[in-house]
């Protein structure tokens, strides 16, 4: 295995991580910046008023995207299998 391979699939894997994570995050930041302009217009600094919106956002997201997310990980976990035989021969 040389280390240009090591480098690719490294750089591979976090791609994955950042395709995994971006609409979660997406999400999670718009859903936040709403509910502190909310927040800002009427005055009212409840914790859970923020955090409860974003956890059902999130998880909205995660029960569309669900699937896409996983197809995604077993996709890169095959062609990781697929690329042992050539790795160590």
């Amino acid at each position: 295995m040389t280390p240009d391979t090591v480098i690719d699939i490294t750089r591979q894997a976090l791609t994955i991580i950042l395709m995994l994570l971006a609409p979660m995050l997406g999400v999670a930041l718009i859903s936040g910046l709403l509910i502190g302009m909310f927040q800002a217009a009427t005055q009212i600094n409840e914790m859970t008023l923020s955090f409860i919106p974003k956890l059902i956002a999130v998880a909205v997201v995660i029960l569309l995207t669900g699937s896409w997310m996983l197809n995604l990980i077993i996709d890169f976990t095959r062609r990781l299998y697929d690329m042992i035989p050539g790795l160590l021969g």
